[in-house]
């Protein structure tokens, strides 16, 4: 069978034995249905650690140096929740981007499972060689995860995860909530430092007028590095969506060998059907539907 010219880095044929499923043993130790997913990577474990602690250190400012001391309460209180809650569901986004398996699984490319698919004609299985997996079309193998990941869009070291199928909701709704926090953050700043102008600095801020300048400046460059990073990428994520065309399809330059959708079906191909309340919630988990991710038609 000739090799399809997008696709001669992976071994396709119809027949179990021309994949060698015997050099495939599986797992030694399968992990349980539902296990936690966690990327044992130093860089990504350390970037992730340092995003937890720069969401942390805005709350601590936006807390303790411009509301607490505010003497206008209703202004506190409406920013404290808003603030606050967006921060949570960026910190809860990030939880679900990091623990959620967007893998496939791994050492499955042995006899008994393909034989178990009852491939047709008309029907292949394309084998990584380097996880021993079956791989699935839209699939390739990252380095760091050691595993073949569906729809892999790119590996980010952020959310110490690669951003596939299974999670690419929530790493978009991490950079959007970290976005809006980033905005929120830069219009307290904004509004804080015109007030303490207008007063007596001594009375703006439990801290020393000079500590406070220091904080406010470092939550501002903060806000703003973040705020322009988390907003191209999110409107990078939202339009690879949209055209359904990962960013590592579009670095290859891949032929398109899959169905062309509308935006809005592909969002909900991401996000769930149908549209709710739910596509902002990252204890939301979508529907992705039924189908067989190891047959398709060539």
């Amino acid at each position: 069978m000739m090799l399809i010219p997008t696709h001669h880095f992976r071994d396709i044929e119809r027949k179990p034995e021309y994949l060698q499923p015997e050099k495939c043993a599986p797992p030694p130790f399968p992990g349980p249905a539902g296990a936690m997913w966690f990327i044992r990577d130093g860089c990504g474990i350390a970037c992730a650690i340092v995003t937890w602690f720069l969401v942390l250190y805005a709350e601590f400012v936006v807390l303790f140096v411009m509301l607490v001391p505010s003497r206008d309460y209703a202004y506190s209180i409406i920013n404290g929740i808003v603030f606050n809650l967006l921060a949570f569901l960026a910190l809860a986004s990030h939880c679900r981007a990091m623990l959620t398996d967007p893998v496939m699984p791994k050492g499955n490319a042995t006899k008994e499972f393909i034989e178990s698919l009852q491939l047709k004609p008309g029907q292949v299985v394309y084998k990584c060689p380097k996880c021993c997996s079956i791989k699935p079309d839209r699939a390739h193998h990252c380095s760091v995860c050691k595993r073949c990941i569906r729809k892999m869009d790119h590996h980010c070291p952020w959310v110490n995860n690669c951003v596939g199928e299974n999670n690419q909701k929530y790493f978009v709704l991490f950079t959007m909530y970290i976005a809006l926090i980033s905005l929120h953050a830069l219009i307290m700043v904004g509004f804080h430092f015109l007030h303490c102008f207008e007063e007596d600095w001594t009375k703006c801020s439990s801290f020393s007028p000079p500590t406070t300048v220091i904080l406010l400046i470092l939550l501002c460059f903060e806000a703003l590095l973040f705020l322009i990073f988390t907003s191209v990428m999110f409107g990078t994520q939202v339009h690879s969506i949209c055209t359904d065309e990962t960013g590592i399809e579009q670095l290859k330059k891949e032929e398109r060998r899959w169905a062309k959708k509308t935006k809005w079906m592909n969002m909900k191909a991401v996000f769930g059907h149908p549209f709710s309340l739910g596509w902002a919630s990252p204890f939301a988990t979508p529907d992705q539907g039924k189908a067989d991710p190891y047959q398709y038609v060539v």
